[in-house]
């Protein structure tokens, strides 16, 4: 029997190598497609000696051609990281916008299933505590965190659209705070934050009073309901993370002890309109998908460490890699 045939954009990225990984593992046969903006051939590296796995250096925001039958679509082409869509903010709104008018466009010509992947911040800073997929948010639109929440609140409008209007088989993973394994170091995220602070002999900076919360998933977790959602035939939004919640402040502390550094922690301003709370409201994957977070933040945190840890030198004190000049426009 033929392999069936997966589009994963956004592929050299964090969370698209690894679900490229596992769909090699399921004996699928991958495309990926990155513009490599923000993304890193290193994290794929080790895919290009497979029959069953190609490479698209392509921008999703331009026409999609992909030869031959396609199955699934997954999307997950777009800066993810306040230091990315700070920069580059027009690109940010492109890729959800027009990336995903592509994406649903190639998949109603393949009659092929799109998954799309969305974000816990289409919740904004939000005045319902745990965050259920009901919740229609608390967002502000010309914030600075605009251009990306306002982007991955459309893709999940045009999804619907799509399928109502199209018939288009979709699915909506609504994906809280992940890590592991292919994290960028310095992309301003708290967890590489913390672990690359540490790792220089630099203090801790928490952002606020260290009050704010978030809930860590490991990336593993974070895969295995991705295909499961995939599978499913529910065409609503679903969370996927870890809800065990924890401060920041408390946060930083762990990775004081889990690096073995004295560095302190030092406090600086909050930045306008970041999140207060973030935890998963996860009743609809365990019900629907038979899926909860198997790996507990310590252990996740000990392998992710072990990745960083062992990064060469030089990446622990070079500045992020990007190819932003050349997408400004």
């Amino acid at each position: 029997m033929a392999r069936k045939r997966i589009l994963i954009t956004g592929a050299a990225g964090f969370l698209g190598s690894h679900l490229c990984d596992r769909f090699i593992a399921d004996d699928y046969h991958v495309i990926g497609m990155d513009n490599l903006i923000t993304g890193s051939l290193e994290n794929i590296e080790h895919l290009f000696k497979l029959e069953n796995f190609e490479f698209y250096h392509h921008d999703v925001s331009k026409f999609i051609h992909v030869a031959g039958e396609l199955d699934y679509i997954l999307h997950f082409a777009s800066p993810a990281s306040p230091i990315d869509y700070l920069k580059i903010p027009i690109q940010t709104l492109k890729v959800g916008s027009l990336g995903i008018h592509n994406c649903l466009g190639l998949a109603r010509v393949k009659k092929a299933r799109v998954l799309i992947a969305s974000t816990s911040e289409v919740y904004g800073d939000p005045e319902v505590h745990p965050q259920t997929e009901e919740y229609w948010g608390n967002v502000n639109p010309i914030g600075p965190r605009g251009v990306y929440d306002e982007a991955k609140r459309f893709q999940e409008a045009i999804t619907m659209a799509y399928h109502t209007f199209h018939g288009i088989e979709t699915r909506i993973v609504r994906i809280f705070n992940t890590y592991g394994p292919r994290m960028r170091l310095n992309d301003g995220r708290v967890l590489p934050a913390f672990i690359g602070q540490a790792l220089r002999g630099e203090d801790l900076t928490v952002f606020g009073d260290g009050s704010q919360t978030r809930s860590f998933c490991y990336v593993d977790d974070l895969v295995e309901g991705i295909v499961r959602l995939l599978h499913s035939d529910y065409a609503q939004p679903v969370n996927i993370g870890n809800p065990d919640e924890i401060t920041i402040g408390e946060f930083a502390e762990e990775i004081i002890q889990l690096t073995g550094t004295t560095q302190k922690v030092i406090y600086k301003e909050l930045p306008v309109n970041d999140p207060k709370q973030r935890q998963p409201e996860i009743s609809k994957a365990k019900e629907l998908l038979n899926w909860s977070p198997k790996i507990d933040r310590s252990e996740g945190l000990k392998r992710t460490y072990e990745y960083f840890k062992n990064l060469p030198e030089e990446k622990l004190y070079k500045k992020e890699h990007n190819n932003f000049e050349k997408y400004i426009n």
